[in-house]
């Protein structure tokens, strides 16, 4: 098994979870807006659609992340520098899509008062 610093392990592990934490909560959203409270209408579908888009985002980083540290994990005798590298852009990547469908997910909340 390829070693990884505790650091690297806690700020994957966390950022997994925070992902999934975003997943829910963008899946949630669109439950309420689109099923519970509004309904498809031409002012609600870009709304919508922002919130698929970001799951979407969201479900792709979190994949990539979870695939890619199995793959180092499992790599021996060590994982290589190009694999590390890759690590850390879908950390980087991952972050920087959380940021963003929180954001896109609060201003909706808030928008049409979802709260």
């Amino acid at each position: 098994m390829a070693k990884l610093s505790e650091e690297s392990l806690t700020m994957t592990f966390g950022l997994l979870r925070q992902l999934a934490d975003a997943i829910e909560l963008a899946s949630a959203t669109e439950w309420t807006f689109f099923f519970d409270r509004y309904g498809e209408t031409a002012s609600t579908i870009g709304e919508l659609e922002e919130l698929q888009n970001a799951r979407e985002r969201l479900n792709q980083s979190y994949t990539r992340l979870n695939t890619l540290l199995l793959r180092i994990l499992e790599a021996q005798p060590t994982a290589t520098n190009a694999m590390l590298d890759l690590l850390a852009k879908a950390i980087e990547n991952g972050q920087a899509n959380l940021e963003a469908a929180n954001a896109s997910t609060q201003e909706i909340t808030r928008g049409w008062n979802l709260l």
